[in-house]
């Protein structure tokens, strides 16, 4: 057997410290399954005293990574320290022009620099590898890089936010509102003290621009993501949702259009039907359609130390076996420049919720509206809230209405709600959810 490979791991965190008791555990394994063995050499983290709960004794400690990923003691920089910058990208840099293989779990750090890293690395002739970035332990980037290369994809699409999911699968089964299930979601460890980053949908807009470019050859482009979270959902979407045959999911979709690639993160209606209705509390979820092999679902955690770890091992052991593929599935200086489709000429189904201002001719005036732009509706639902005064007056109380309209376009929804809002018998903002078409 070769000599080992070494390994030198930068960021002690959960995933660090869960990335050494896996070696510690299946280093024999990946011996055999490899060629090689695999061990850690060396490590680099903020605080040197803090117990992790590994013995870090037996390696060599150094307080730069920078350092760390340019020593000779190392193979392989293994990068989970986290940042879009700083830190993280000035090691993963170094250890690339080193000659040094890295493995990283930094979307943020990929979705920002990920093709001029991807060239770096190319041109050294070393692996830059990155499994755990995306969906946790879904081996979703070599699914796409490998596993479907003699696949033309139309789409990717998925669940790639656990907070988000947890608190959406909470908000439809206790009944209960936004703000609690994130309070509880941050009790138990599921959203960060500042959870903006989650619920606004940027950290599934970073993993979706990384899998646009596996998907179609493009190059990463995480600024033309449309985007909205989910803090406008309330529990009258919920119920409607069910009401109507669906579920309310945060996806991240990237497909291919006549005029370029949607890439999109926002709320959306999917058929309880569908497969990825069925994904429920901190699980992802990533679907992938190609022409020969159809749809295929991935399915598994997103986060968490030991999911992530998996991950990362799994890349190392790629390394030891003397895999090396093009970081984004083709050569990076290959990429095709990414081509956006508008927002606005998106196609699909939508869910349109009004509080409608209770007097005559408020109604009728809105279906006017949706009918000037073209837009047809398959449903309608209006719960009555309130009741007559004890005079008999009407009660001036805003009523709910549910609008489920077939398939049309963005603009078409957008200009008839603009004109709605403008007739002044809406009191407050419409919600517009969109609905996914799905097996």
């Amino acid at each position: 057997m070769a000599n080992a490979l070494r390994l030198g791991v930068a960021g002690l965190g959960t995933v660090g410290a869960s990335v050494i008791r896996l070696l510690d555990k299946q280093g024999n394994r990946i011996a055999v399954n490899s060629g090689q063995a695999v061990r850690v050499r060396a490590v680099s983290a903020r605080d040197k005293s803090r117990d992790r709960g590994v013995d870090l004794s037996r390696f060599s400690w150094f307080q730069d990574p920078v350092d760390l990923a340019r020593s000779d003691e190392i193979d392989v920089f293994v990068e989970l320290i986290g940042g879009d910058n700083g830190p993280a990208e000035a090691s993963v840099r170094a250890a690339l022009e080193s000659g040094k293989h890295v493995v990283t779990a930094n979307k943020a750090l990929l979705a920002k620099h990920g093709v001029s890293l991807a060239i770096l690395a190319e041109s050294k002739g070393v692996s830059l590898c990155y499994e755990a970035a995306v969906a946790g332990g879904i081996p979703i980037v070599k699914t796409l890089r490998e596993s479907m290369a003699g696949n033309d994809i139309s789409r990717v699409y998925g669940i790639l936010n656990g907070t988000c999911n947890y608190i959406l699968t909470r908000m439809e089964t206790d009944g209960i509102s936004f703000e609690d299930c994130l309070a509880d979601a941050q009790r138990l460890g599921y959203a960060e003290a500042d959870p903006t980053f989650d619920i606004e949908g940027n950290d599934t807009a970073h993993k979706l621009a990384i899998l646009t470019s596996l998907a179609f050859g493009t190059k990463i482009s995480a600024d033309d993501i449309y985007l909205e979270g989910i803090t406008s959902i309330t529990t009258a979407d919920i119920q409607a949702a069910d009401e109507l045959g669906y579920r309310i999911k945060l996806l991240g979709v990237a497909q291919r259009t006549d005029s370029g690639i949607e890439q999109r993160v926002h709320p959306t209606m999917v058929p309880k039907s569908s497969a990825i209705a069925r994904i429920d509390g901190v699980l992802n979820a990533v679907a992938v359609d190609g022409d020969y092999v159809g749809e295929i679902v991935l399915v598994g955690p997103g986060a968490g130390g030991n999911a992530t770890a998996s991950a990362v091992v799994a890349d190392i052991s790629d390394i030891a076996r003397g895999d090396l593929t093009p970081v984004l599935g083709m050569p990076a200086r290959d990429l095709e420049d990414f081509t956006q489709a508008g927002m606005r000429v998106h196609e699909g189904g939508y869910y349109i919720r009004l509080a409608v201002v209770d007097r005559p001719g408020a109604f009728a005036e809105i279906a006017k509206c949706m009918a000037d732009a073209g837009i047809s509706l398959e449903s309608i639902v209006q719960r009555r809230k309130g009741a007559a005064g004890s005079r008999g007056e009407t009660d001036v109380t805003p009523q709910p209405v549910m609008l489920i309209t077939y398939e049309t376009t963005e603009v078409a929804v957008r200009d008839a709600l603009d004109a709605i809002v403008c007739k002044g018998v809406v009191s407050d903002a419409p919600q517009m959810i969109r609905i996914e078409k799905l097996s």
